[in-house]
C-alpha cells in the first residue's frame, strides 16, 4: 500500500504532538530497551561474548558490594571464571524507564530487575551512541530493601563490613595472646 509512507508523512508534518525528534527517541528507547532485554538474556544464558559485546571499551560494572568496581578487562575475568561452568545470572526487568540527553547521544536507564533466588534489585545505567550503536557505559546493580525491613539490613551489613576490616587489620591488641 503506497499511500501509508504517504500518510505517516502528513502525519508527521502536521501533528504539533508527534516530532521527528520524538520518532526517534521513541526508537531509540525501544533499541535500548530490546539491548538491555538481552543483555540480561545474554547472562541468564551464560553467553559471555553476547554478554560483554553490549559494553563500551571503557564500560565499568557495578556490583552490589562495596569493593565490585569493574572497569571492563577485570570484568570480563570475572564474567569468564563464572560462565565457563555455563551457568550465568538471571534477572528479569519488571519496569524500566529510559531518559535522553538533549543531542541524543547519551542514555540513562532505571529498572527493577528480579532475581527468583536473590529478589529484587535496581539496575541503573549510561548508554552511549558510538558508531551509531548503543553501548553499555556503566551499568550499576544494587539490592532493593523495603523500608520496613531497613533496620533489619542494616544491622547485618554494618556487622559484615566491621567484620571485614577486622579480619583485614588483623588481630586488635584485645585479642593478642
Amino acid at each position: 500500500m503506497p499511500i501509508r509512507p504517504l500518510v505517516l508523512l502528513l502525519i508527521l508534518l502536521v501533528s504539533p504532538q508527534l516530532s521527528l525528534a520524538e520518532t526517534s527517541a521513541a526508537s531509540d528507547r525501544e533499541a535500548i530497551g530490546a539491548i538491555l532485554d538481552d543483555f540480561h538474556a545474554a547472562a541468564d544464558d551464560a553467553d559471555q561474548d553476547r554478554y560483554l559485546g553490549y559494553f563500551a571499551e571503557d564500560g565499568v560494572f557495578m556490583g552490589t558490594d562495596d569493593w565490585e568496581r569493574w572497569p571492563l578487562p577485570e570484568f570480563t575475568e570475572y564474567v569468564s571464571t563464572r560462565f565457563s561452568s555455563g551457568v550465568g545470572w538471571s534477572y528479569t526487568p519488571e519496569k524500566r524507564h529510559i531518559m535522553f540527553s538533549d543531542d541524543g547521544n547519551t542514555a540513562w536507564f532505571d529498572e527493577v530487575a528480579v532475581s527468583s533466588r536473590w529478589g529484587r534489585f535496581r539496575g541503573t545505567g549510561v548508554l552511549l551512541r558510538r558508531d551509531g550503536l548503543w553501548k553499555i557505559a556503566h551499568y550499576s546493580l544494587t539490592v532493593l530493601v523495603p523500608n520496613e525491613n531497613w533496620r533489619d539490613v542494616a544491622e547485618v551489613t554494618v556487622k559484615g563490613f566491621a567484620d571485614r576490616a577486622a579480619k583485614a587489620n588483623g588481630p586488635s591488641l584485645e585479642e593478642s595472646p
